[in-house]
């Protein structure tokens, strides 16, 4: 859903990778006045977090008085040099790169989000994708024409209950907001319960730092200790680069205040709506694999998948490698567990991002050819297990089996660290509508013949949650089953998502 125009059909046809594409990154940090550029400490942590989202960035720093927000289109390291974090001086920040799942690709849709109440003001980045956008939007009498996304909905949201808390409008606030400390703490009070879907939120005023996550708990938010401050991030390789110590994950319907009196935990949703539901992705293919997610390392639990494909799904083969990078660790696992060699059999450009092609098969084929290269002394004449952690449309994986198969593999076994991905995603994940799944409409068989491979086989859902394991129902694999733990209105299964 795209609540600023109709949906950009070109720019979304040229999105047309075999994995999920990215959620978004959120970073925030206070410290002590004088401490520390918190500019160039937000900078490290987006930067930890460019995997999550690499059309936009942006961040928003205060120095007490004012917030200054600066953003564009583009890396991390596109969008900021030292003299532009030079100029972002303060001592609390967040950050935001992002990938669109509601709203389009452009500058105004880039985050962080800011709104002016009186003489303050407030700074969101989002992680997720609200699923009653348009409800909220009526409710508030707000046309589609004047929403970018629903991130911006909620900046809104928030902006228009602070202004009334005060009595008035955003607009003609007379009363001073900052000698109103719990002013934005009454908004989100009202705001956050109103909320449905996924939505891991990094908030500022002038002085505080917010953290909250979803009743579900969706989308990972965690939270970091400095000598002089604390750091909230998606995921904890953000505080090690800016060495902040690990506290411990947010909890599902968890709102984290952090302020010049330390660190305190709010509950602002009814209790009755929490219920976990971690996005099971995060552990097969969005967070980076030094991550600690539910207490686990993301690379050991990856590397189990791999030891459980082998067990209930093996072949004969000389080698077996994986698709750089989010199949490797499940290709060791594989690897260990059967006794086949594991060896590299690709070499990814790493200066080449997400895969923009055309439709047409000859472009798919050139876009890996431009991503990928074989190393055709580990394949010629090998029987090759690949391994890689899923498969959408399936037509990168056809084009890279292709090169495979032109350097000389004499087999082509394709195993994969998830089960068949068969609905689509509106909880933050950027994915194709149901026809355009792979997995969707055809029989293993069907899979098999379009992907050109001897053998294709997935790990069972049972052996993925040992894997990681879950011993409940404490995640959401909506994706596999097409059971949405949060109800999913109509309009967004008639298109496709096109959220934050």
């Amino acid at each position: 859903m795209d609540l600023n125009c109709d949906f950009d059909n070109n720019y979304r046809g040229l999105k047309d990778g075999d994995s999920p594409e990215e959620a978004c990154g959120v970073f925030g940090i206070r410290v002590t006045p004088h401490t520390r550029s918190v500019s160039h400490a937000t900078y490290d942590g987006l930067y930890a977090l460019q995997h999550r989202g690499q059309e936009s960035a942006g961040m928003a720093v205060s120095d007490g008085k004012s917030i200054t927000v600066y953003k564009n289109m583009g890396l991390v390291s596109n969008v900021f040099d030292d003299r532009t974090l030079l100029s972002l001086p303060g001592y609390l920040a967040v950050g935001h790169t992002r990938y669109s799942t509601t709203g389009s690709s452009t500058w105004g849709n880039a985050q962080p989000v800011f709104r002016a109440v009186g003489d303050s003001g407030i700074a969101l980045g989002h992680n997720g994708n609200l699923t009653n956008t348009l409800a909220l939007a009526d409710e508030l009498g707000i046309s589609f024409v004047d929403l970018r996304s629903d991130s911006d909905l909620v900046a809104h949201f928030l902006a228009t209950e602070i202004a009334r808390g005060l009595g008035s409008k955003p607009g003609a606030v007379t009363e001073s907001v900052k000698c109103r400390p719990d002013a934005l703490l009454d908004a989100l009070n009202v705001v956050l319960p109103r909320l449905n879907g996924a939505f891991s939120l990094v908030i500022m005023d002038h002085d505080r730092l917010i953290g909250v996550r979803d009743p579900n708990g969706f989308r990972p938010l965690c939270l970091g200790q400095l000598e002089q401050g604390y750091v909230i991030a998606s995921e904890s390789p953000a505080l090690d680069v800016v060495g902040a110590t690990f506290i411990r994950e947010i909890d599902p319907g968890e709102m984290v205040v952090i302020d010049s009196t330390g660190v305190r935990s709010i509950t602002p949703f009814p209790a009755e709506t929490i219920d976990p539901k971690l996005c099971i992705f995060e552990f097969v293919y969005f967070a980076r694999p030094d991550a600690q997610l539910l207490g686990r390392e993301v690379y050991t639990t990856r590397r189990k998948m791999g030891e459980y494909l082998a067990k209930s799904l093996p072949v004969d083969a000389d080698i077996v490698m994986g698709v750089p990078e989010s199949g490797v660790a499940a290709a060791v696992g594989y690897a260990a567990m059967s006794g086949i060699p594991f060896g590299q059999g690709l070499v990814k450009n790493r200066y080449i991002g997400r895969t923009f092609i055309s439709p047409d098969p000859a472009s798919r084929v050139d876009a890996v050819r431009r991503k990928l290269n074989v190393l055709r002394d580990n394949i010629t004449g090998q029987r090759v297990i690949v391994v890689d952690d899923s498969i959408v449309r399936g037509t990168t994986t056809k084009a890279m089996v292709k090169l495979l198969r032109e350097a000389g593999a004499t087999e082509v076994h394709l195993r994969i660290s998830s089960p068949p991905y068969k609905w689509s995603c509106f909880y933050g994940i950027d994915t194709p509508s149901r026809p355009d799944l792979l997995a969707a409409t055809r029989s293993m068989d069907e899979i098999r013949e379009f992907l050109e491979v001897d053998s294709i086989a997935y790990l069972d859902l049972e052996d993925l949650k040992a894997a990681i394991g879950f011993k409940d129902n404490g995640y959401c694999a909506a994706c596999l089953t097409g059971e949405y733990p949060v109800e999913v209105p109509i309009y967004m299964h008639t298109k496709p998502a096109v959220g934050l």
